[in-house]
């Protein structure tokens, strides 16, 4: 309710709010002029901002009606001295370069030493007073010349006093001597940040050019590498200054590499144990190192650290242990020195550096994996080959089914890595309490990190078996029985494992759970990718055929049946019925039917999974299962395209089983219209292949009763859709009507179409029925199209050439024109129809 102030009330409210807006007025004029005043020019030694008149209410930076805060003042501008020392430094740099390589020869040898002694010991000596003077930048600029002077000092004297000296040697000695003279500069001037990091970058030379100019052999060249690189760790720990240690850490990382890759090419490369000694001692002292310098370095760098001295030792023991076996077996060597780091768990290591060494394991086992899965994936995909010669023979062996492109005798060691790797996964997984109190000193892996050991154990297992299978060359029978045997135990796996988990999960136990279930997971896929690849390897021999898919039926079908999780179970129906479909297949393979013939022999397995559907009603797997028999029906389909009458004769029988599924109510609504769509195009296509010229004579007789029922549905449920009553009955004949009148030369169809048309069309406007005045005037207007289709090519060739577009264009402007019109009448119409039953 409003309330409504008396008189006296209102008048006193409404003065007091015109005072204010008057103040507030005065508020803003008074601002006004002051930013009027302060933008007007000032006199040179008045300030730059005048101060605000009183009451203003503001000031810049200032919240509103505060006071007004003095503006700091401005620093000092940068130094014209500092400006003209610094180009002045850069134009003797250039003068510098320019004399050395110029104007060298026109002086004498003591003019040219005196020259570059005066230009370098003043370049040298000017950061001194400057840093006094407090000029650091200028400094600097100064000491970057006498930097390039002493370059240019070292370069004249190898032109001038040693010019047969080598050039490798000279560079070496001159490196190290520019190394302590620049160290021994920034060390006196402290405040200088270039001379330090300078010193740092000489010192990389002179031990590699050295033993590069004295011819060493590359062992030697490597604990130069090595040796510059400890030097670079020193630095980087314990040098002064954010530039040393960057620069000592870029030299670390470069030499260091480098003298790794030195060390392992010399041990991949050494003839037998003993010459594969010297490069694991290289390789040794490296990891050392690494460790040692990992043990005072920050987390990452110490985890890094442990890293390379992981890998060092590996390539060190495993070098000299892989000269003395065969080429075979060099990968498992390696694999060995590498499961021995994990015995760093006990040693007495920072924490992230032990880390670094068990990174170190991790990598070597993921790289032996990598060489071991090859063959595993050629042993499962070998098979398709297979696919080309169905039946034809048995092989020798399985090697003989997989294809002769893979070398086996190079691969016999994988299984025996994949083995290793399993078994150690395997014992982690069976035992991961102990493993986890080993390793807490380390690592503290979860749960998530258990059931990734089991899946890696299940899985690597399975491929050790087919690999070794593989390997042996073992019978064919004996192939197709193994494999099919591990296909039953990793159903096994995978429906225990699920409801291990499910139990596990609803116990609160979520730690075990969670491993239980990766490794049911990882079972049910391995077991899918195992029943392909022996369903395939089946295929060279019919017996062998319907015993892998009659097996794998069997095994998928209980194993649905016998798990409770939702996911494996639908996962195992939906194999049972894709290896059914296959065995209906070869049923007619066996019966040497035509693809064709075969279509309906097909449609078994999707008539079995309607009746399941019906069984398993609102089950999470029904609708999987029918799925997949649908598509069983879609390839029968498609086999009986060739031939006309088995194509129909395939479709009626889809579309029985569609009616079927659609007895079912929540099936209803989709499998009821793909029903009636199936039975439509049957009819159609048995008409076609018999070569009838009069459909109506088949359509009628449907169409009459189909109306009928439609009437006396409408009678029962007035609210009921003309196209759920008429619709199906009229589309019966007006649409094969329609097809054979668009190919009929005669009129009569033609004209009788067109008036059955034209009434029904009345009666759908008249009655306000929406299938008939849509289904009457679809097939009016195309059945008018067809019979005046000539004439309008006929006037269309007479008329000129512009004309059409003309025409075409002035339509579009009327349309445009009355645009607003046209929406209204078409959302009429829309609305029209719409309210059309």
């Amino acid at each position: 309710m409003e309330h409504v102030p008396p008189p006296a009330e209102e008048l006193a409210l409404l003065d007091r709010e015109l005072a204010q807006l008057d103040a507030r007025r005065a508020q803003l004029l008074t601002r006004r002029a002051w930013l009027v005043s302060a933008l007007q020019p000032q006199a040179p030694n008045a300030a730059r901002w005048s101060t605000p008149p009183v009451g203003h209410g503001w000031a810049p930076g200032q919240p509103w009606g505060s006071a007004p805060r003095a503006a700091k003042p401005s620093g000092p501008p940068r130094s014209a001295q500092n400006v003209l020392l610094t180009l002045g430094g850069l134009l003797l740099t250039v003068a510098a370069v320019a004399f050395t390589l110029v104007s060298w020869g026109s002086m004498g040898i003591g003019g040219r030493s005196a020259v570059l002694a005066l230009v370098t010991l003043a370049a040298l000596a000017a950061p001194v007073v400057l840093l006094r003077r407090k000029l650091a930048a200028t400094a600097e600029a100064l000491a970057a010349l006498a930097l390039v002077l002493t370059l240019l000092d070292a370069y004249a004297v190898h032109a001038v006093a040693a010019p047969d000296a080598d050039g490798l040697t000279f560079t070496a000695v001159a490196s190290a001597v520019l190394a302590a003279l620049w160290a021994a500069y920034g060390l006196a001037l402290g405040k200088l940040h270039l001379p330090l990091p300078a010193a740092v970058f000489f010192v990389q030379w002179p031990l590699l050019l050295g033993a590069w100019a004295a011819g060493a052999p590359a062992i030697v060249v490597g604990w130069a590498l090595l040796a510059t690189a400890v030097l670079d760790s020193a630095i980087a720990l314990w040098g002064k200054g954010l530039g040393v240690r960057v620069t000592a850490g870029i030299g670390l990382a470069v030499m260091g590499s480098a003298a790794l890759l030195t060390g392992l090419g010399e041990s991949l490369t050494a003839d037998g144990p003993l010459g594969a000694v010297l490069p694991g001692a290289l390789l040794l002292t490296a990891g050392v190192a690494a460790l040692a310098g990992a043990w005072r370095a920050p987390n990452g760098y110490a985890q890094l650290g442990g890293v390379v001295a992981g890998l060092a030792a590996v390539a060190a023991v495993g070098g000299v242990l892989r000269a003395a076996v065969p080429g075979t077996w060099h990968v498992p060597v390696y694999l060995l020195c590498g499961l021995a780091l994990l015995s760093v768990v006990r040693a007495p290591l920072p924490r992230s550096a032990g880390r670094g060494v068990l990174a170190a394991a991790g990598a070597v086992v993921a790289g032996a994996l990598l060489w071991a899965v090859p063959p595993v994936a050629a042993v499962l995909l070998g098979p398709v080959e297979l696919v080309a010669e169905v039946w034809a023979g048995a092989p020798d062996g399985f090697r003989g089914a997989l294809g002769e492109s893979m070398r086996w005798s190079e691969t016999a060691a994988a299984p025996v890595v994949l083995a290793v790797v399993a078994g150690l996964l395997g014992a982690a997984y069976r035992w991961w309490p102990s493993l986890v109190r080993v390793a807490a000193p380390l690592v503290t892996p979860g749960a998530t990190a258990r059931g990734a050991a089991g899946a890696g154990a299940l899985a690597l297992g399975w491929g050790t078996l087919l690999l070794a299978a593989a390997t042996l060359g073992v019978p064919y029978p004996v192939a197709v029985a193994l494999e099919t045997v591990l296909v039953a135990g990793l159903l096994l796996v995978a429906v225990r494992g699920a409801e291990q988990g499910t139990g596990a999960s609803a116990d609160g136990t979520g730690s075990a759970a969670g491993g239980r279930s990766a490794v049911a997971v990882t079972a049910l896929v391995a077991a899918v990718g195992g029943a392909v690849s022996v369903g395939l390897l089946s295929l060279a021999a019919e017996a062998a055929t319907y015993a892998v898919f009659g097996a794998l039926v069997v095994l998928f079908a209980g194993a649905a049946l016998r798990t409770r999780a939702v996911v494996e179970q639908a996962v195992c129906a939906v194999a049972a019925v894709v290896w059914g479909t296959v065995l209906t297949g070869c049923v007619a393979r066996s019966l040497e039917l035509a693809p064709h013939e075969a279509a309906p022999l097909l449609l078994v397995v999707p008539a079995v999974t309607v009746l399941l559907g019906a069984r398993l009603r609102l089950h999470p797997v029904a609708l999987p299962v029918e799925l997949t028999g649908a598509l069983g029906a879609l390839v029968a389909v498609g086999l009986a395209v060739p031939d006309a009458p088995f194509l129909a004769l395939v479709l009626a029988l889809c579309g029985v089983l569609a009616a079927g599924a659609a007895v079912r109510p929540e099936r209803r609504p989709a499998a009821g219209y793909v029903a009636a769509v199936l039975f439509v195009a049957a009819t159609w296509v048995r008409l076609a292949a018999s070569e009838v010229s009069a459909p109506e004579a088949y359509t009628l007789p449907v169409t009459v009763p189909a109306l009928v029922v439609g009437v006396l549905r409408r009678r029962k449920d007035p609210e009921a859709s003309s196209w759920t009553a008429y619709g199906p009955g009229l589309a019966a004949t007006l649409l094969p009507s329609l097809a054979v009148a668009w190919t009929d030369p005669d009129w009569l169809r033609p004209l009788l179409l067109g008036v059955a048309a034209l009434v029904i069309t009345l009666l759908g406007a008249k009655y306000r029925l929406q299938a008939l005045l849509l289904l009457g005037g679809a097939v009016l207007a195309l059945d008018t199209l067809h019979e005046l289709a000539p004439y309008v090519v006929q006037v269309a060739g007479a008329l000129p050439r512009w004309l059409p577009p003309a025409l075409a264009g002035l339509l579009l402007l009327a349309v445009g024109a009355t645009y607003e019109q046209r929406l209204r009448d078409a959302r009429k119409l829309k609305d029209l129809l719409g309210r059309m039953r």
